[in-house]
């Protein structure tokens, strides 16, 4: 009898010499051959068989090359060459297949024409007729009759094959009750342990795809997949990975936990611990990070359309759909808000039903529950919680915000106000100069001038009475501006580098004449003349003139006409008195 061998260096003795190592089943074989004496048949016409055992290659003809050691081993042999059965019925019913190695009580039991399948242990191949199958280990591929290229190895793996092909089952029970499915592969207890027809798919790890019936899956990890049927395309990674899914399909989760609860939901991606771990049947959602998009307490049972980026992001997410969170913590709260994105730690961080915000930057939003903001910039409107349409650019710009509305702030701490309602703040008080392109050189028709008070604030003067209370005539209040002195003047280098000449008043000067008459900083020292209250003034002033040359005007047209009434009076008693003088001289010259 000959023995396969193979050569390989001993590293235990330190040594650069060759020694032969042999395969466990040779060695048992030629242990097996050694101990006990060669039987030779009278019937045996093949050469070089070797049979220990009663009924051992008793129907052998013109097959050689065979090895047959144990009640009835290769029994019905007659042709087959190049066979080894080790084991009382190995091969028993083996009649033209050669090239079959058959270790244990009842390998290849019925094996007729199957070539080339190796079977060790109990009952392993126990039903095969075809070839190319390896069965290693109790009852491993017990049923299996025409599936070929199958190997199965560990206690009853892949015991109920029966047609499937180029399945590959390691672990105990693994691809149990597989029948006609093929091109799989289960690693570990229990993997694949219900598949029964489906094709195409990988489980590796205990209990991996324990339950499925779907087709192009692949499971990594202990319960990874367990409880797919007939979901297909789905691929997990990580102990209890899509642990629960049923029927949904197109699901890659990589990470331990990862879209363990979804059952119907499709076409989800998690990375990461607990990654989408409570998601049921939301569908086409993305979360990458340990716990992102998780469900917390109250699962995330219908959201849809989700994506999370970073630890715990969107983790509590129940049934909003549409919402972005990139960043550590970012829309942690979220539950049915829908559409918000959140880019940053903690951005959006406490939004719960806020729809339609969009959040960048650390804390942004951090507090909010309210709709359709806009917050760029670190801590931007951090402590908005209800309002809604604001929008908020730069370092803490709107920080102080805390229930208004239509609100813009733009520039770094620029805080606001905690009441402040549909406000635009632009800038903070350390810029000292503003540019604004499109306005110099631009005339607006039917307008009004913009002024600006001493906080910064923009606006213009309302004229109309329906905004006034408590109008008089101004009277001899106007008359304050005749004891104030205009100068020209040149603003000093750091106001204007160009030092063109001005025409104004000083301030300082007005104040004394009439303290309502200037503007004030937030320290109360004087800053400006409210020019456009002087010309209210000068106005006054002007029309106090004018009644008095009207007046004026009236006295003279009447003593015009007086003057006129005189004269032609005077006229008249000019013509009396000539003709009396003309009679008085016709009198005399008579």
């Amino acid at each position: 009898m000959r023995t396969s061998s193979f050569w390989y260096n001993s590293s235990s003795q330190n040594s650069n010499a060759a020694r032969p190592c042999y395969s466990f089943s040779s060695l048992l074989i030629a242990l097996v051959c050694l101990a006990l004496p060669a039987v030779a048949k009278a019937a045996d016409i093949g050469k070089q068989n070797t049979a220990d055992g009663a009924a051992a290659l008793d129907s052998t003809t013109t097959g050689h090359d065979n090895t047959g050691i144990g009640y009835a081993a290769l029994t019905d042999d007659g042709i087959g060459s190049f066979n080894t059965a080790v084991g009382a019925y190995s091969l028993l019913t083996n009649e033209g297949a050669d090239y079959n190695t058959a270790l244990g009580w009842g390998t290849l039991y019925n094996n007729i024409s199957g070539g080339a399948n190796t079977a060790i242990g109990y009952r392993a191949l126990n039903n095969n007729n075809s070839g190319y199958n390896t069965a290693v280990g109790y009852n491993a591929l017990f049923a299996n009759t025409d599936g070929t290229l199958n190997t199965a190895t560990g206690t009853a793996a892949m015991t109920n094959n029966t047609s499937g092909f180029n399945n590959t089952a390691t672990g105990a029970n693994a691809f149990y009750y597989n029948q006609t499915g093929s091109n799989n592969v289960a690693v570990g207890e229990e993997a694949l342990f219900r598949n029964v027809s489906a094709n195409f798919n990988t489980a590796i790890g205990t209990t991996a795809l324990h339950e499925n019936t779907g087709d192009f899956n692949t499971a990594t990890g202990g319960r990874a997949l367990y409880t797919n049927t007939t979901g297909n395309n789905n691929t997990a990674t990580g102990y209890s990975a899509l642990r629960y899914n049923m029927t949904g399909t197109s699901l890659a989760a990589f990470g331990s936990s990862a879209l363990s609860h979804n059952t119907t939901g499709v076409s989800n991606a998690a990375v990461g611990y607990g990654a989408l771990n409570n998601n049921t049947n939301g569908v086409q959602n993305t979360a990458a990070g340990a716990e992102a998009m998780y469900g917390g307490a109250y699962n995330n049972g219908t959201g849809s359309y989700n994506t999370a980026t970073g630890f715990q992001s969107l983790y509590t997410l129940t049934s909003g759909g549409g919402n972005v969170a990139d960043g550590w913590q970012a829309l942690y709260s979220n539950r049915a808000g829908g559409y918000n994105t959140g880019v940053g730690v903690s951005a959006l961080r406490q939004n719960t039903t806020g729809n339609q915000n969009t959040a960048t930057g650390v804390n942004a939003l951090y507090h909010n529950n309210g709709q359709n903001n806009t917050a760029i910039g670190f801590k931007a409107l951090e402590q908005n919680t209800t309002g809604g349409n604001n929008v908020a650019l730069g370092y803490q710009a709107g920080l102080n915000l805390g229930a208004g509305s239509n609100n813009i702030y733009i520039g770094a701490s620029v805080l606001g106000n905690s009441a402040d309602a549909n406000v635009t703040r632009i800038g903070a008080t350390t810029q000292t100069k503003t540019f604004i392109d499109g306005i110099s050189g631009k005339t607006v028709s039917n307008s009004t001038a913009v002024y600006i008070n001493a906080s910064g604030q923009l606006g213009t003067v309302q004229s109309s009475a329906r905004y006034k209370d408590d109008i008089k005539p101004m009277d001899k209040t106007s008359e304050a501006i005749l004891a104030l002195k205009p100068v020209s003047f040149r603003y000093k280098e750091e106001l204007d580098p160009d030092h063109f000449p001005q025409f104004g008043l000083i301030a300082e000067e007005v104040e004394k004449v009439n303290p309502d008459l200037v503007v004030r900083d937030e320290d109360g020292k004087v800053m400006t003349v409210r020019y456009d209250a002087v010309n209210a003034m000068l106005l006054n002033e002007f029309l106090k003139e004018h009644h008095k040359v009207e007046q004026q005007a009236a006295a003279i047209a009447q003593l015009r006409k007086q003057v006129e009434t005189l004269s032609a009076g005077l006229q008249k008693v000019n013509a009396k008195v000539e003709m009396s003088k003309a009679e008085l001289q016709l009198t005399a010259n008579e």
